[in-house]
């Protein structure tokens, strides 16, 4: 990547996309912040969003090309959760959804690639979940979701690597965001909930958005230039231990 990178972040409203955001401009690259709901990060550049609609997308990529002149990496953050399961998930939920988390990575991928292949180099940072190959419970869709999204990111480093481009994902397990906090209002005792949570940490906490920014910043790097195609796991160790160890 060069001295100053061109760095296109979704989703950057709160959580782990606001603390990218930071990371990044702390790293001093020019950094493009979109979200739907605007929220300023000092040192960045805000643009409005829907990452489902292809058209803006399109738009915005080119935009930033047309500005800075290349565009050096991306990050799919943007997405949304329903806490449902199966039975009680509806088709307008489903379609929100699919629509943020895989039709959204998608969209920002394949016009991102499209000016990558012509500078010959990129890279794509997908935010997947361990829920792609652990289900949280009563998030249905959301698991199906980010299942899709580790998929996708195999298709891209494979398709694209000899464009001179790298695609990863990472995997955050539990972290301390808002999202978080909507899955563990689902239970009879919330506070209980997460304190039982973060006890099954063998770190001994959860994680803080600042984590999954590092490993995001380090795959982003020249020193991670082997690295395409594999989801990296950030969870503390959690999914590491079998489901009946005390």
């Amino acid at each position: 990547m060069t001295d100053a990178p061109v760095v296109l972040i979704t989703g950057t409203s709160s959580g782990i996309g606001h603390a990218i955001a930071e990371r990044f401009v702390a790293d001093g690259a020019t950094v493009i912040a979109t979200s739907r709901r605007e929220v300023p990060i000092a040192g960045a550049t805000w643009r409005g969003l829907d990452v489902a609609d292809g058209a803006a997308v399109e738009s915005l990529v080119a935009d930033i090309v047309a500005e800075h002149g290349r565009l050096d990496l991306v990050v799919n953050n943007a997405g949304v959760q329903v806490e449902k399961p199966l039975a009680e998930t509806t088709d307008e939920e489903y379609d929100l959804v699919m629509d943020t988390n895989v039709r959204g990575v998608f969209l920002v991928a394949r016009a991102a690639v499209r000016r990558m292949r012509s500078q010959g180099s990129g890279v794509i940072v997908n935010v997947g979940s361990t829920a792609a190959t652990h289900a949280d419970h009563g998030m249905a869709v959301y698991n199906a979701s980010k299942g899709a999204v580790q998929a996708l990111t195999r298709a891209i480093a494979i398709d694209h690597g000899r464009d001179g481009i790298r695609c990863v994902a990472v995997a955050p397990g539990w972290v301390l965001t808002e999202m978080a906090d909507a899955a563990f209002e689902l239970a009879d005792d919330p506070a209980a909930a997460k304190a039982a949570a973060e006890a099954r940490h063998p770190v001994g906490r959860m994680g803080r958005p600042s984590d999954i920014a590092n490993a995001v910043a380090w795959l982003a790097s020249d020193e991670a230039g082997y690295a395409s195609g594999s989801v990296f796991t950030i969870d503390g160790g959690a999914m590491a231990q079998s489901p009946v160890s005390s």
